[in-house]
């Protein structure tokens, strides 16, 4: 039962100041981020935001999957969402090593063999950010009219670069 006290005390903590009671959902700056789940990444800070204002989607190398996709939609039509930032970033763990590389790690941390698990390896990081805007850009749930652009978070600065 232990294992979670410190977190679960957190949110306690949490709880005792949480002013989102009742809140509709709707990202009250309109805003949706695609980004890479680091833990150096802290998306609402990092563009002067606060809770309720974003929609978040994280997965390993910030990529625009189909998950990711279904999310964005769903913001875009139901959530109020009209601007999408696609945000991957330096050193990020998915372009530093190959899928080979990254199975025999997950293997031999594992203990059992793990060369069936893909895990989407980024060979070139901004061919993949760009690639990843237009697969945005061109979906036919995404109107024209919502703004999509991509970015490279500096993991050793801060700062975001706009690159598409």
């Amino acid at each position: 039962m232990g294992d979670f006290d410190d977190l679960l005390g957190a949110n306690r903590e949490y709880a005792a100041h949480f002013d989102l009671a009742g809140f509709d959902g709707i990202a009250r700056a309109g805003v949706a981020i695609v980004t890479c789940m680091d833990s150096r990444i802290d998306p609402l800070n990092m563009l002067g935001l606060k809770a309720g204002d974003a929609k978040i989607f994280r997965n390993p190398g910030g990529r625009v999957t189909s998950p990711a996709l279904e999310a964005l939609v769903l913001g875009v039509h139901l959530l109020g969402v009209e601007r999408i930032l696609v945000i991957p970033h330096t050193r990020c763990a998915m372009s530093r090593h190959t899928e080979l590389e990254l199975r025999e790690k997950i293997g031999e941390s594992a203990g059992v063999d793990a060369t069936w698990q893909a895990f989407g390896v980024i060979g070139d990081p901004i061919g993949t950010l760009e690639d990843d805007v237009h697969r945005v850009r061109s979906h036919p749930l995404i109107p024209d009219t919502v703004h999509v652009g991509g970015f490279m978070y500096d993991v050793d600065t801060g700062l975001l670069d706009q690159l598409f």
